[in-house]
């Protein structure tokens, strides 16, 4: 699944312009590199590092999701590893 798609799906954002524009400015990191490309894949046991309101979230994917559902379906998709100030 895309990266983009991916943090859309899961709603950490609300658009997949928000997650592409957060993307291509290099302020996300997979697996502790800067994600490359919008369309870069993501798997199940990634790490996925953002900036999001003044935190750092980091995220374990623990699934990949069909659809932008609700909000406790879609956090069964993540495992949250850490927050930071």
């Amino acid at each position: 699944m895309r990266l983009d798609r991916y943090l859309f799906f899961i709603r950490l954002l609300k658009s997949r312009t928000l997650a592409q524009a957060l993307i291509e400015q290099g302020h996300v990191r997979v697996d502790g590199k800067q994600a490359g490309k919008t369309s870069e894949d993501i798997h199940v046991g990634q790490i996925i590092a953002l900036p999001l309101h003044g935190n750092v979230r980091v995220i374990r994917v623990t699934a990949l999701p069909l659809r932008r559902g609700p909000a406790t379906e879609a956090r069964r998709h993540y495992e949250e590893i850490e927050a930071e100030r």
